[in-house]
């Protein structure tokens, strides 16, 4: 009979102590998830509510790069939309021109000489087109418009307004090319050169100083 109750006796501390490892393994498992869940806590602290992470910075850094591409390229646009050489070879026939002109004053061909001044004027403003657009603009030798589209000062628009009429074209609509130096005296002639000269001053400033 003692046997049987020390039989019980021993299977009831068994079967306790099983429960007891189950419990403690239990407890473990759940300190196991515990830190993982703080490790995981402890990275959306760091990267997650932060947006310095690996992940943005990355992203930043694209877009930083970018953005300094963009400028790059913007800047090459704006050099390569620029002729400089060329303003320079069409400012060198105005100033050409101009001495043409002085000359023709002095034969006593005036319309031969304010003819000069109007294309002098002319490749003086589209050197600062080539200058400023890369191109020659379009006009219909209207030459204050054309001064107009490349930002003339006023008093450079004035002078242009006062050669416009001298291309031949519009000039030999109204005057026979016979009477054309008659029309025109020294003196006017003369006022005409002025104003080219004063144009091919301002368009040599620009020109010049790029």
């Amino acid at each position: 009979m003692l046997s049987s109750m020390q039989r019980i006796e021993s299977n009831l501390q068994s079967t306790l102590k099983d429960q007891t490892n189950m419990s403690h393994m239990q407890d473990s498992s759940h300190e196991w998830a515990g830190e993982g869940k703080e490790d995981d806590i402890e990275q959306q602290l760091l990267y997650g509510l932060n947006l310095n992470s690996p992940s943005t910075q990355d992203a930043d850094s694209h877009a930083t790069l970018s953005h300094d591409e963009d400028q790059a390229n913007h800047l090459i646009s704006d050099l390569q939309g620029s002729d400089l050489q060329g303003a320079l070879g069409l400012f060198a026939e105005a100033s050409q021109d101009m001495a043409t002109a002085a000359v023709e004053l002095g034969l006593g061909r005036h319309f031969a000489c304010v003819d000069f001044c109007n294309q002098a004027a002319e490749k003086a403003v589209q050197a600062i087109s080539l200058l400023r657009f890369g191109r020659r603009t379009t006009y219909n030798h209207d030459l204050r418009e054309l001064g107009t589209q490349v930002g003339a000062p006023d008093t450079i628009l004035d002078d242009l307004e006062r050669l416009t009429p001298f291309h031949p074209e519009t000039f030999y609509a109204d005057t026979p090319p016979e009477v054309a130096d008659e029309v025109i005296n020294a003196e006017q002639a003369n006022s005409y050169i002025k104003s080219a000269r004063t144009i091919l001053r301002w368009a040599r400033s620009i020109v010049l100083g790029a």
